[in-house]
């Protein structure tokens, strides 16, 4: 779901199977990424990935780095996220978000071949779209409690109204 004008362009991994099944994004009911995106203030009320489509009234929109479902991130190869991320590369290009926001620094990592990204806003752009790392809110990321996710999630809203 991506439209022009964007404010963040959120970015998933890769969907997983319940996702696929639904065809929404962040759709197992463990995942955070919904409650966090409240939280953090991005969107008054909470949404359920079923309204996914309610984003873009908020300049907001949501796409993956790779599109084969997996029941783990981790089952993806390099050479996947690679591919994905010289797609998304191209899919920024055309929208011009203001933000590309990766959930999950790891993807990301491997995706834009920057090995030693942490957390937070990235030293590179797509052409003017800034880059911001964010954990995954996937349920098995356990280093990240949902107050620490939605404080670092609420640290690109302020960049992005900025």
């Amino acid at each position: 779901m991506i439209a022009g004008g964007l404010r963040v362009l959120f970015c998933g991994i890769n969907p997983g199977l319940m996702s696929a099944a639904t065809g929404h994004h962040f759709a197992r009911p463990g995942n955070r990424f919904w409650p966090v995106l409240h939280a953090s203030g991005f969107t008054p009320r909470r949404l359920d990935p079923a309204e996914q489509a309610e984003l873009l009234a908020y300049g907001l929109g949501i796409t993956n780095v790779v599109a084969r479902a997996t029941a783990r991130a981790d089952e993806l190869t390099r050479d996947e996220l690679l591919e994905g991320g010289r797609l998304l590369t191209a899919t920024v290009e055309r929208h011009e978000p203001r933000w590309l926001a990766v959930v999950g620094v790891t993807a990301y990592r491997v995706a834009f071949g920057e090995p030693r990204a942490k957390i937070g806003p990235q030293d590179r752009t797509i052409g003017t779209t800034r880059i911001w790392a964010l954990p995954n809110p996937s349920g098995l990321n356990a280093g990240w409690s949902t107050q620490a996710m939605a404080e670092e999630f609420g640290r690109l809203r302020a960049a992005a109204e900025a």
